[in-house]
């Protein structure tokens, strides 16, 4: 028996030691980023003099920079226009994707293969796509007699372009998740459904969004996060312009970290970027995550 209970302890911390690396790792990379970042932003830290406190001067002035407020604007209004149009075309998709009308795994590639591809390589076909005088947007509009549109260059429609270039790519990673989700609800619901005399909208709405809910807070919350984070396309498409109409928390993020050397100020816009997403997370998880939704008691 004594031999049972130091064996059973033996395992027990065997076990740690298994999970041990990842735990480290996860330390390594993260934890102690987050716990840099957080006390450079109280610094003048600029990677070229030692630092010094400077307690909250750092978001004191963050406070009272314009670009920095037309960064969260352009940010808001990039989540706002870009995460429920890709989450409800992805949706259609994989309701028209799982019919046996369009059913073949080479439609589904064919949505899906946007996301795969890298974001620079992405922005770079739309940039032709979008070019003044050869692209092919353009083209069309004379072909159809409009006016030609200055679509990155023009401070009004900069930032919908490239909402129009994420909605776009995002579209086929919304599609599988729902699709994964559609090929999990049982066919008995529908045929019930039918039985009593519920049309495609009643079953749709009554059976398909309900069972859909994880998938769909899954990938809401997922969603806020990439929309948050986004840089890849503005760096590459517009460079924060014109006049900073499409310039983004990230991005002005780098611009003050690696153009112009400002750790302290760029660890206190990355603190302020992390309690905006941990608050807007935490939120969807007290509101949208609730045991109701899911179905259950």
């Amino acid at each position: 028996m004594r031999y049972l209970r130091s064996k059973n302890v033996f395992t027990d911390r065997s076990g740690y030691l298994f999970i041990l690396p990842f735990y480290a790792l996860f330390a390594y990379f993260l934890l102690i980023p987050i716990a840099e970042v957080i006390y450079y932003s109280f610094t003048d830290f600029n990677l070229f003099s030692g630092s010094k406190l400077v307690g909250l001067r750092n978001f004191d002035d963050m406070l009272q920079d314009q670009v920095f407020w037309k960064a969260m604007r352009n940010t808001a209004v990039y989540f706002s226009f870009t995460l429920i149009p890709t989450m409800a075309l992805g949706l259609l998709t994989a309701v028209l994707l799982n019919t046996t009308l369009i059913k073949t795994s080479w439609a589904r590639a064919l949505v899906f293969m946007p996301h795969i591809v890298s974001m620079v390589s992405v922005s770079m076909v739309w940039m032709w796509l979008y070019d003044p005088t050869y692209g092919l947007f353009n083209r069309v509009l004379s072909a159809l007699g409009f006016n030609p549109v200055q679509w990155l260059l023009d401070p009004r429609t900069a930032l919908p372009s490239v909402i129009a270039m994420s909605i776009w790519k995002g579209i086929g990673y919304n599609m599988i998740i729902f699709l994964a989700g559609l090929q999990g609800i049982p066919k008995d619901y529908y045929e019930a459904a039918e039985v009593d005399g519920a049309g495609r909208f009643r079953q749709f709405a009554n059976i398909t969004v309900p069972l859909l809910a994880p998938a769909t807070f899954f990938l809401f919350v997922t969603g806020v996060i990439n929309s948050f984070n986004v840089f890849e396309q503005i760096n590459v498409m517009t460079s924060g312009g014109p006049v900073n109409s499409t310039t983004t928390m990230v991005h002005q993020i780098y611009l003050r970290a690696f153009t112009e050397f400002k750790m302290g100020y760029a660890s206190a816009q990355s603190v302020a970027l992390l309690c905006g997403v941990v608050l807007i997370t935490a939120l969807n998880y007290r509101f949208g995550g609730s045991r109701k939704k899911y179905g259950e008691d």
